[in-house]
This record gives structure tokens, sequence and C-alpha cells, in this order.
């Protein structure tokens, strides 16, 4: 008799790239399908499959975590002009990620793991920091052109129902260069829901900055759908909890930030997430320590780790060097995706083996076992730097002794 945990519904499972492929096999071998009867629909989003199917296959991984509630990713390759060529692809296809996310109209919610052993850089910081990344529009949206002599820059806009707007962005005296972007207010409210609903479910305040004072009709439109959804649908909520909703211009939040304790949920447009992120993820100690979740409106969930591929480990792997390349984040996607199911489908049993998979991780790094990324950020004691595949069997010893107890 098999005396697994048992699953009632699949995960989506999606493979990706490079070493965290490699590193995704390591933790189902050694984490997962000793312990777990692992059901899982699986897609490969490796960069060749997408390439053979014309992305179709991210397609149908983001429509099958709508019909199924719960992914998991693997990092995946977004090619530029050299990878195009290292890989012969047809074409340059376009983010994974950002198809997925625009499939389920998700907000990216990325939090750093933090331990004992190692120290944020801003030394108040007590608590985990959660960005919550508008991932839609903007300048990754935008229409860009190089200016290339005099001339005049306009802005238009010819309505279905007759109305228009032209209004002249500069007269250029000499070459420049000129961008424009956009938002939709259906994006932005799902955006504050999911904002909203994600406060709620984690226990923790939520912080929501843009430049208002200045983008008087765009970064405004951010600020007043915000308050509207705030005070029709969440506020007594909130105060039910204890909770606090606030906006505030992001120059005055990043001041605020560094002044915290942390332990809250700080809301920003697309670009500003995608950069305070990074920040926050650092000042923590490392972006391989940083996990992400994107939730959309209506309660779907897609787990993965915030970095990339880890192309550097990769070739040296390629080569049959060891390498300590840290799978803490990819982890922490496996142990969220299984708990999220655990708790749809009415699983205690699984829920608590997601529990104790990361107690073991922690455990393991406050013993001072760790990979090399690590090591020189612990203040105190004298860490142990071991490859990524020993890291992961120190993990399973601590899990296994858990799981018996």
């Amino acid at each position: 008799m098999d005396k697994r945990i048992q699953m009632t519904t699949p995960l989506v499972e999606m493979d990706g790239d490079e070493m965290t492929r490699i590193i995704w096999q390591m933790i189902k071998d050694e984490l997962l399908t000793p312990f777990v009867d692992l059901k899982t629909e699986y897609y490969d989003l490796g960069l060749q499959k997408r390439d053979e199917t014309g992305d179709r296959i991210t397609v149908e991984a983001g429509e099958a975590i709508k019909r199924l509630g719960v992914g998991v990713k693997c990092a995946t390759i977004t090619p530029n002009k050299q990878r195009v060529e290292e890989y012969q692809l047809h074409e340059m296809w376009k983010s994974p990620n950002g198809t997925i996310r625009a499939i389920l109209d998700g907000t990216v919610f990325r939090a750093p793991i933090v331990i004992d052993s190692i120290k944020p850089v801003v030394k108040n910081w007590k608590k985990p920091i959660t960005i919550a990344r508008h991932a839609y529009g903007d300048v990754y949206k935008g229409t860009e052109y190089r200016v290339p002599e005099k001339g005049k820059a306009e802005l238009v806009f010819t309505g279905e129902n007759g109305a228009s707007f032209r209004e002249t962005v500069y007269d250029f005296e000499c070459p420049g260069v000129l961008q424009g972007m956009y938002n939709k207010d259906s994006s932005i409210r799902s955006f504050a829901h999911a904002c909203f609903q994600y406060a709620l479910e984690t226990r923790q305040d939520l912080w929501f900055s843009t430049k208002d004072t200045i983008s008087k009709k765009y970064d405004q439109t951010f600020k007043l759908i915000f308050e509207e959804i705030y005070e029709a649908e969440y506020r007594a909520r909130f105060e039910a909890l204890g909770l606090t909703y606030f906006y505030t211009l992001i120059d005055d939040a990043v001041a605020r930030v560094i002044r915290s304790e942390g332990g809250y949920i700080w809301a920003c447009k697309n670009y500003d997430g995608d950069v305070m992120s990074d920040m926050v993820s650092t000042a923590f100690g490392s972006l391989a320590m940083m996990t992400s979740v994107l939730c959309s409106p209506d309660g779907k969930f897609e787990y993965e780790a915030a970095h990339g591929t880890v192309t550097r480990h990769y070739y040296r792997y390629l080569k049959g060097e060891e390498t300590s390349t840290n799978p803490m984040a990819t982890i922490y996607a496996w142990s969220g995706a299984l708990k999220k199911r655990g708790e749809l489908d009415g699983l205690p049993e699984l829920v608590s083996f997601g529990e104790k998979l990361e107690e073991a991780c922690i455990d393991t790094l406050n013993e001072g076992i760790m990979t090399r990324d690590l090591v020189g950020l612990v203040e105190e004691g004298t860490p142990r730097a071991v490859n990524t595949l020993e890291f992961i069997r120190q993990i399973r010893g601590r899990l296994e002794r858990k799981l018996e107890a």
C-alpha cells in the first residue's frame, strides 16, 4: 500500500530552462515524490518546446491554471537576440511569465525568505516586505520611437463614438526619443482586488504608492481606483482584522520602507515593482531567496522563484563542473503550491507536508549548511558551503525526521 501523502487534484507543473530545470528534477526526486503521490498536469516550457509549438504550450499552461486553480513554474528564458541565435529560434518569443500573467489577469507578490543567520542590510527590518507588482502595461507595453530630426510629437486618441483628443507632447528642435504607454481600468481594478484580497489572506497591512502629483491623469487613475474599491468593498474587512491600507507618493514610500520594521505588502506599478522587488530581495540577502506567487482576482495561483535560469552555473554544469546553486526559492514554489492545493482540496496532510518542507529548509540554513552564495552573508558562526544536491539531501534528512515525529 502506498503510504505517501495522497493528492486529489493535479497541480499544473511547468518545467523550465537551464540550471533551474536541473534543480527542478532534483527537488522532485529528493523532496517530493518519495513523500507525496505527486499528481501534476505537465507542460514543458523549456525554450525549445516553446519554439516547436509556436509558444502555444505557454498559453495552454496558463489556461490549465485557470481550470485547475494552482500551478507551479520553473524559471524560463525570455530570449533576446543572442538567445535566438544560440537556440536557433524561429522568433524572439515573449516572456512566458507575461503571457501567463495576462491569461490570469494576475498580480505578482514577491517576498524574501528570512533566516536568523543572515541579517538584512537595513538593520531595522525585522519582518519580510512583500512587493505586489502590477505586471501589466506601462513601459513594458510601450510604443517607442527614435526621433531622427526636428519635428512635432503629438498624443492622439480617436474614440469609437467620435471622441477625440490631440495634444503636443513636444516640439523637437533636435533628435531625441519618444515613448507612449498605456494601462486599462479593468487591469488596475484586478490589481487592486488582488492586493486587498492578498492582504486579508496573509493578515498584512497594505501600502500603495505612485506619483500622482506629477502624473495627474495616469498615476492618479491608479490612486482613485484603489480608493474607490477599498471604500466600497474592503474597509470594513480590513478594520475588523486591525489592518491598515494607505496611499502615499512613491518617494515618501521609499523613505517609510527604509525606516520601517517590515511586515507589510507594498503595492507598486509595473516598473516600480520590478525595481523595488530586486532592491528588497538584495537587502534581505539574495534574489535566490525571493519567492513569487501570481494571484488572480478570481482565486487562481501560480508559484515560482523570483530569479532566472542561472545561466552561468548551467554552462559550468555542462562542462561537468560542480555547482552550488541555491534552490531555496524553487523549493518554496513547490511547497507554496502544495500548501495551496491542500488548502483548496481540504487535505490538511498535504498542507502540513508543505509547512514541514519549509521548516526543514530553514533548519538546514540556520544550522550553517548552505549554498556558496549565502556563506558570505552570514555575520556569525562558520557556515559550511555545499553543492546543490548535497544541500537538497541535507534538507531531505531533516524533512524525514519531521515527517516521522
